[in-house]
């Protein structure tokens, strides 16, 4: 599909907002819906069409790309008088790449590199593994704009591999099918990154998200620091990033569970990479719900780290229950003066909807927690300030009473 994105600002078709209705624009909120526009000058237009957005005395208030059938019409890239999108791109680009140089520990060379909004991308994800990017275009939008992006990188980053995996229910709302595979460079099955110091064997492009859950990396190494001496049990633990953490750390035992057999392996190799296998931790294969209902033991640090409950809206209500449930049998396995590091990683079900739900998880155990500290990703996954919706890890440390 050819790139929308060199047109002449002079060219660009208008989406005119409703009178009044330009509040969040000004406010640096890059999605429109649909209710909010007057009109689409220029109609009938394809889906990711740039597009100038104007308010309804016809002041040019930025411009980004449009689609005709879905609740968010506009997604905005560029505030205020520039509207060379293809421009936009490029300085977003250069200014994601050198904050990412500034934010990212030097014992990491793994980090999401374009979060989307957050950096102004709006539809557009990039994560690196060392000299790998794995890239989702998830709109209709930053789809016309592939050739683009991927030719910016190119020269931004020379990359060994750029390999895509575009996939999920927004690009299906967006009427894109899933597209996976290598995009440029060589084919890269296995890449052996840094993350907090550890050696940790990514898949890029397989596996959950791009490969790995990037987002953790500053909550791992928090578990680390305050799992000296514990009895830790790291549940949906994945690739084992806090299994690592907590043995490193120093702690007594640990015990893993998830219940995908190939996740076991995946740790475990990441355990004997790091020389941080043996006695002190045990994998078991087993749904993390049943395990904490049936086990019988005691932990000193619980980190419960969930696959998320509520991909859709009109799935909180289920999750609301499945979050209760399991943190109430979290709470009810905690040692006196324990810790439960716990998240939810649900866009639909976050913030004061978590914390509802661990109030309501502590009065059904019975036990009294304090928060010590509220979690969310690592400054590599940036929010628009005037964009919360983009949030969607929500985390809390709780501490148990000692009696």
């Amino acid at each position: 599909m050819a790139s929308a994105v060199h047109k002449p600002a002079s060219s660009l078709p208008r989406v005119v907002l409703k009178k009044g209705r330009e509040g969040p624009v000004h406010g640096m909120n890059p999605w429109i819906f649909s209710r909010a526009i007057e009109r689409v000058e220029g109609a009938p237009l394809e889906p990711g069409a740039a597009v100038e957005v104007r308010d309804s005395a016809g002041g040019l208030l930025g411009a980004g790309y449009y689609h005709p059938a879905t609740t968010i019409a506009v997604r905005m890239l560029s505030f205020g008088a520039q509207t060379d999108l293809c421009a936009v791109i490029a300085a977003r680009l250069a200014d994601a790449i050198e904050l990412r140089r500034h934010i990212v520990p030097d014992d990491s060379n793994c980090c999401r590199l374009i979060n989307g909004d957050g950096d102004g991308l709006s539809g557009l994800v990039v994560d690196r593994y060392a000299d790998v990017l794995v890239v989702q275009f998830l709109t209709a939008g930053m789809e016309r704009m592939r050739e683009d992006v991927v030719r910016m990188l190119r020269q931004a980053l020379a990359p060994r591999s750029i390999i895509e995996r575009s996939a999920g229910a927004v690009r299906r709302e967006e009427g894109l099918a899933d597209r996976s595979g290598l995009i440029w460079g060589e084919p890269a099955a296995e890449v052996i990154v840094s993350e907090n110091g550890f050696r940790i064997a990514v898949a890029p492009g397989r596996g959950q998200k791009t490969g790995y859950f990037l987002d953790q990396r500053d909550n791992r190494r928090y578990a680390g620091r305050i799992a000296r001496g514990a009895r830790v049990l790291d549940a949906f633990c994945y690739a084992g990033g806090f299994t690592l953490a907590a043995l490193a750390g120093g702690a007594a035992h640990v015990t893993a569970v998830d219940t995908s057999a190939p996740a076991l392996k995946w740790a475990r190799r990441n355990l004997e990479m790091n020389c941080l296998g043996g006695e002190r931790v045990e994998l078991v294969c087993e749904d993390a719900g049943r395990y904490l209902a049936n086990c019988g033991s005691q932990f000193d640090l619980i980190v419960l780290d969930p696959p998320p409950f509520a991909r859709r809206r009109k799935d909180a209500p289920r999750a609301q229950r499945l979050y209760v449930e399991l943190n109430q049998l979290a709470i009810g396995a905690l040692a006196p003066g324990g810790m439960l590091m716990t998240f939810s990683c649900s866009q639909h079900f976050r913030g004061d909807d978590f914390f509802a739900a661990l109030r309501a998880a502590q009065l059904r155990a019975g036990r009294n927690l304090r928060l010590l500290s509220r979690l969310g990703p690592g400054p590599d996954h940036p929010v628009m300030l005037g964009h919360l919706e983009g949030e969607y890890l929500t985390g809390a440390l709780l501490g148990c009473w000692n009696r």
